[in-house]
């Protein structure tokens, strides 16, 4: 009985987990299945058609690229500004307005970014007419360029609040008479980040990064919005393939799918393996 009391929110927690589990596992299962499945039964050449298709390893470059950036963008900015805005952050309202982006849908920021970064947008029509520029077609392509810029500007922007979430816990929590010993054995700024910070931030910015990079590459919205017409982001080739009149193309789709899953789930094995070896370098140096 008194184990049910101590637990009682984990298990009012437990069927809306159970169910989320399961529709994920099932989902999971019959993406897979799919991808295996022809008209003669059980086969792999969705999977060698894809990997031999120029337009999917295009596609998975430039989505793995488009995700790195982002996500490594996102994590930079988001300790910049966890770090050095740490104590204006305690304030209520400054933490409101960090926060804020995280209100909105990725496709109200993908929007956005048409209606202010577009060539027929408000930057270009405002330079336009202040003459700063001869004509809107002058002003840098940011939207549907091919190298994904605004769909990395529009990532980045939305990511470093939830950065900045996940990093204030951490900043919070670190001892404030540690980083005066370190000056006090002679170390400067960059000591004190390295011996006391690092090491606390350091599993925390991986679980953050995995999180990110794994939304960034399998999202649809903003790379359907703001994305050139080659190379796609795969989840759109995905997406594409799926919904076309040709049928046979639905196995090389799920295929699309399950490789993307099969790289984000190596990320995480190798990122378990990370944080856990740094969590227990920390024990040990905590004397646990």
């Amino acid at each position: 009985m008194k184990w049910f009391k101590s637990n009682s929110w984990s298990l009012a927690l437990l069927p809306a987990f159970l169910f989320t589990f399961c529709l994920v596992v099932y989902g999971l299962f019959m993406a897979a299945q799919e991808s295996v499945t022809t008209l003669n039964g059980f086969s792999l050449d969705a999977y060698k058609k894809i990997f031999g298709n120029e337009a999917f390893l295009e596609s998975l470059k430039y989505s793995l690229r488009i995700a790195f950036v982002s996500t490594m963008l996102s994590l930079l900015l988001g300790l910049f500004l966890t770090k050095f805005l740490f104590e204006t952050l305690k304030n209520q309202l400054a933490r409101t307005v960090v926060w804020l982006p995280l209100l909105f849908p990725h496709f109200v920021w993908g929007y956005m970014m048409i209606l202010l970064f577009s060539q027929t947008g408000w930057f270009s029509t405002l330079l336009h007419e202040l003459s700063i520029i001869n004509s809107p077609d002058q002003f840098p392509v940011l939207t549907n360029d091919r190298y994904g810029i605004g769909i990395i500007i529009t990532y980045t922007l939305k990511e470093i609040p939830f950065v900045v979430l996940m990093l204030l816990p951490v900043y919070a929590q670190l001892n404030r008479d540690l980083p005066n010993v370190v000056k006090t054995l002679g170390g400067n700024k960059w000591h004190v980040f390295k011996t006391v910070e690092w090491p606390w931030l350091f599993p925390v910015l991986m679980e953050a990064g995995l999180i990110v990079f794994a939304f960034i590459l399998a999202a649809f919205e903003v790379p359907y919005l703001l994305g050139t017409t080659y190379p796609k982001m795969v989840s759109v080739l995905a997406y594409e393939w799926f919904y076309q009149g040709d049928w046979t193309k639905r196995p090389e789709s799920f295929a699309v799918m399950m490789t993307v899953t099969a790289i984000i789930f190596g990320m995480l094995i190798i990122l378990l393996s990370l944080v856990s070896r740094s969590r227990y370098r920390m024990m040990k140096g905590n004397g646990m």
